[in-house]
């Protein structure tokens, strides 16, 4: 291996950048071992969580984490119809990503394996993908917290170094170490990578069709797996990644090839982009009728949003209590988060109803949500990760405005009320919401955040503007990504 480190889409790599790409996954052998001879016997079996819903089935490592799979609980490869999501849990919006391409395959009549790397902690590659994520998780956190980190450290970061060729190449070596898991896995099979690693541990594998589902829409040689189908949500992205632009200074470089990348539009779950019509016209109905306008408040997996929503539910009580205003506050699965803003905001105590790790509950209120008038707060913590992140799925359809920062929630159609990124690259997710007309520009102050929650509220030609517009957006197929993924990965194969 090691040669996609050495030359990227045909651009060469310095002696310096491969050694230093060389040394990154000799330090992660040296501090979790070396598994590459290790052969993993692998089972699949139903997910209990999404399983019913998106039809998905997990592929988990035999006599580890299955111990418990009763009697018949296995499954065969449907080497037919089966199609592999590789992804990670890095934040909520990989995982996110993953359910819509999930949702679409199933849709389309196929077989979705969720294959989590990360999930397997007993190897290497977990071991190394557990430690980045804590990693990034930390840097999230303090830069909501220090400006200082934020300016120096995070948005740099984020914006221009994950953005370098050579940032690839050491992705490109550590990926290596990933590979194991994938000895027992059918290599015929399609796989739809929703993080990057994935996707170079499917190719160095030698798994044959690989689509890998860029996220965000900010270039960044981080997202690069040659070898691999790349698909992008937007135009703009396209051209950046085909040119490959800035990702040696200024150098030009040279390009992807055709065949290597594809357009295809935003990855939205097949549940959420069949709703669009009626979804949007409940909004516009509930706004004539001066019915209490509905937020929904969503943590990202790495939970840097407190301190917004603290602000924002602060400001908000006054018209919760005169029945102006209803608020879902979906946490995820940091019931820290929650336990912190019921500290600090005593007062809305009395307005809360709370939905915490009852999956039954979350998903009744959501039915009744569509149908009939809500009133108050209602927060949301599930410990399941699946449950954590696909209850905001089942929100933003009775919602009026989701309020999030752009990241890949940037992308779904809902009208959505943007607040500070975290890291410089999220901002042109926004940037491209505001453009297609589903969202705002992104509020990067509290002032600014709560001047377009005021304007939501008193002009309700805002919400009707985003709503008709989303409904002309899927017409044009802009939310139609995750169908054209799995499409592409099948016809690979085919």
């Amino acid at each position: 291996m090691g040669k996609r480190s050495e030359v990227v889409f045909g651009n060469r790599m310095s002696s310096q950048v491969v050694k230093k790409a060389e040394n990154s996954k000799e330090r992660f052998v040296k501090r979790f071992g070396d598994d590459s001879d290790v052969d993993y016997p692998l089972a699949v079996v139903k997910n209990p969580y999404i399983g019913d819903t998106l039809g998905v089935s997990n592929i988990v490592i035999d006599g580890g984490v299955s111990d418990d799979i009763p009697d018949g609980g296995r499954e065969e490869f449907d080497r037919d119809k089966g199609i592999i999501v590789g992804n990670i849990r890095m934040g909520f919006g990989h995982y996110r990503i993953s359910m819509a391409i999930a949702s679409a395959a199933n849709h389309l009549g196929y077989k979705p394996y969720w294959m989590d790397l990360n999930s397997y902690s007993e190897t290497t590659g977990g071991k190394v993908i557990e430690a980045q994520n804590k990693l990034y998780s930390m840097g999230s956190r303090i830069s909501g917290k220090s400006k200082v980190f934020n300016k120096a450290v995070w948005e740099p970061m984020n914006y221009e170094g994950f953005r370098k060729l050579s940032y690839n190449a050491s992705d490109q070596m550590n990926a290596e170490l990933m590979t194991p898991v994938f000895r027992n896995v059918p290599k015929d099979i399609p796989l739809v990578a929703t993080h990057v690693w994935p996707a170079q541990a499917a190719v160095h594998a030698g798994m044959k069709h690989v689509v890998n589902a860029i996220p965000d829409n900010w270039p960044m040689a981080l997202h690069l797996a040659e070898g691999s189908l790349h698909t992008v949500q937007t135009r703009s992205a396209y051209l950046g990644y085909r040119t490959l632009n800035g990702m040696q200074g200024d150098e030009v470089l040279k390009p992807m090839p055709g065949d290597s990348i594809r357009y295809v539009g935003h990855y939205i779950d097949h549940e959420l982009v069949a709703a669009i019509e009626e979804d949007c016209d409940r909004r516009i109905e509930r706004r004539k009728k001066k019915a209490p306008m509905r937020f929904l408040l969503t943590i990202g997996g790495a939970g840097a949003q407190k301190d917004i929503f603290a602000t924002i539910i602060r400001t908000a009580l006054a018209s919760v209590k005169k029945g102006n205003m209803v608020l879902y506050v979906n946490v995820g699965d940091y019931m820290n988060v929650w336990e912190e803003l019921v500290r600090e905001i005593p007062a809305m105590e009395s307005l809360v109803t709370t939905h915490f790790d009852d999956w039954s509950d979350t998903t009744a209120f959501a039915d009744k949500a569509l149908k009939e008038e809500v009133y108050g707060i209602h927060a949301f913590c599930h410990e399941n990760i699946y449950e954590a992140v696909y209850c905001t799925n089942l929100l933003m359809r009775s919602c009026d405005v989701l309020i999030t920062k752009p990241s890949e929630l940037a992308f779904y159609p809902v009208p959505k009320l943007f607040i500070k990124r975290v890291g410089g690259h999220e901002q042109w997710g926004a940037i491209h919401s505001a453009e297609i007309g589903d969202g705002t520009l992104e509020c990067r102050d509290i002032p600014h955040t709560l001047q377009m929650m005021k304007l939501f509220m008193q002009d309700d030609s805002i919400l009707t503007d985003m709503c008709e517009n989303i409904k002309r957006n899927k017409l044009d197929g802009i939310y139609d990504g995750a169908y054209e993924v799995v499409k592409l990965a099948m016809d690979m194969k085919n």
